[in-house]
């Protein structure tokens, strides 16, 4: 029995094996959507509690955030609730029309449960409303008017983080090795002094970090700031609607669910952390206290068990009551934030 029954489901009570349960049972497709928009929102946790009722009973799961710029959304939807969604959300006033983007590669194992969440911001930049315009943007390029940018030589950017870029992006991108967009807006900044009159054109995964940049850039004095208008995302339905149209992605690009990459050329432009061999499969660390989010090669996922380092193969092997001792402590959890960069080629050397 659903332990979600006969409750006001404003929070999701299945842990994760009842929820993959469930999913294992459904008889029907999904389709991962993600969706954006910069508006001002208030009573954001009657706001928030309004979604989730919403939604639930559509069936929907997912990641969404809410904050007062806007909302940011990451969702499976079932088939048979594609139409009842979009009503759903068009009968939220600040979100009518707001585009839908389509994932490239589905899967029906997306996510797991509907998470809603109340955020101070959709995008952390570490800056407040009153500092920038948020909804001053730049312009939007189709990914013809895109590619024809790239071949006119304007500046590239892309505005995700570090572990993003690595397996996938455009030809000639600036990619900054930042962690967090807050560290990359001061250093996309740096990078572009002196070059404010020149075109900058930026990207993202589906269009929600690149149009933030787009209004600091103008707020900067950056005269003529473009963005790819939905993203990578985007770019890759409009390729599959035009076949005569080049791709200028190489590679995967990076979605922040359980599949971590959906693939958008045959080339691998990345490598094994361990090894070094042709790779661009990302993992996180089976030692979960240290859950770190590497590349790791089909060969080494085998030898290693999908593990970072010795400590942490060993700690994955260990009875589960040890691991958990093991999770109380300090020391361990200190070693790693799961996005960190860190030199594995060594870690299994002799």
């Amino acid at each position: 029995m659903d332990p979600n029954a006969n409750k006001k489901g404003l929070h999701n009570k299945l842990n994760k094996e009842q929820a993959i349960a469930y999913l294992k049972a459904e008889n029907f497709k999904r389709k991962t959507i993600s969706f954006y928009k910069y508006v001002l929102l208030s009573d954001l946790e009657v706001y928030r509690d309004s979604l989730f009722e919403a939604w639930k009973k559509l069936g929907i799961l997912g990641r969404v955030y809410i904050a007062q710029e806007g909302i940011n959304a990451q969702i499976s939807v079932p088939e048979h609730s594609l139409k009842s969604f979009r009503i759903s959300v068009d009968n939220f006033s600040e979100l009518k029309d707001v585009p839908f983007k389509i994932a490239v590669q589905e899967s029906d194992f997306s996510f797991y449960k509907l998470t809603i969440k109340v955020r101070k911001q959709i995008v952390a930049d570490g800056l407040t409303l009153d500092q920038y315009d948020v909804t001053n943007v730049g312009n939007h390029l189709d990914a013809e008017q895109w590619n024809k940018a790239i071949e006119e030589g304007a500046i590239v950017v892309d505005m995700r983080n570090h572990y993003e870029s690595e397996i996938g992006r455009f030809e000639n991108a600036i990619c900054p090795q930042s962690e967090t967009f807050k560290e990359e807006l001061p250093e996309v900044k740096d990078l572009l002094k002196g070059k404010e009159d020149q075109k900058v054109i930026l990207y993202c995964t589906g269009g929600i970090r690149c149009e933030k940049t787009s209004a600091y850039l103008k707020h900067h004095g950056f005269e003529d700031v473009n963005q790819l208008h939905g993203g990578i995302i985007d770019y890759v339905r409009q390729l599959e609607e035009n076949e005569d149209m080049d791709n200028k992605f190489k590679g995967k690009n990076f979605v922040f669910d359980e599949r971590l990459g959906e693939r958008i050329s045959t080339e691998v432009i990345s490598n094994c952390h361990q090894c070094g061999e042709k790779a661009d499969a990302h993992v996180n660390c089976k030692n979960v206290n240290c859950n770190l989010l590497f590349i790791q090669c089909q060969s080494c996922q085998s030898d290693h068990q999908k593990c970072c380092s010795p400590e942490c193969l060993q700690v994955k092997n260990l009875p589960e009551d040890q691991q958990k001792e093991i999770r109380k402590g300090k020391e361990n959890k200190e070693r790693f934030h799961s996005h960190q960069k860190v030199d594995l080629s060594q870690a299994f050397k002799k």
